[in-house]
């Protein structure tokens, strides 16, 4: 393995941890009531991870409709990952659009709950795919 390699699989592990290190905040958040912030930390969970996704597969981009779209067109689309957690994907960044920059919204508890739980398993099924799946396999 060659440095870079190592600096990559140590980054890949970095934010991987670092999305599921969002979720006891989002438990603290669901417990204080915070929704708009929670459905914040959500997505960013599940951003986190497919950062990692990307880096595996050397893809690299900050820009969240980017890394959405190439996780759609490479995973989703070719049934490599379920399209449910395409569809998670989508509504977690559709709401923390809406929580972020609309005015006066109100998320229901339930549903935050709802994304919380989608949000666990999106983690749990990229952090799976990554360390199970040989990157020769992706078209790019």
């Amino acid at each position: 393995m060659t440095l870079q390699d190592k600096a990559r699989e140590d980054l890949i592990k970095y934010r991987l941890e670092q999305a599921r290190d969002t979720i006891p905040v989002v438990e603290l958040l669901l417990e204080n009531k915070e929704l708009p912030t929670a459905v914040n930390r959500i997505y960013y969970g599940m951003f986190y991870s497919l950062l990692a996704l990307g880096l595996k597969y050397k893809f690299e981009t900050s820009k969240h409709q980017q890394l959405l779209g190439w996780f759609n067109k490479n995973f989703i689309h070719t049934a490599e990952i379920d399209v449910r957690f395409g569809k998670m994907l989508r509504n977690a960044y559709k709401n923390r659009r809406k929580g972020d920059y609309e005015t006066y919204i109100e998320f229901n508890i339930e549903d935050v709950k709802l994304m919380f739980t989608e949000m666990k398993e999106f983690i749990e099924e990229i952090d799976r795919f990554i360390f199970e799946n040989d990157v020769t396999n992706l078209k790019q």
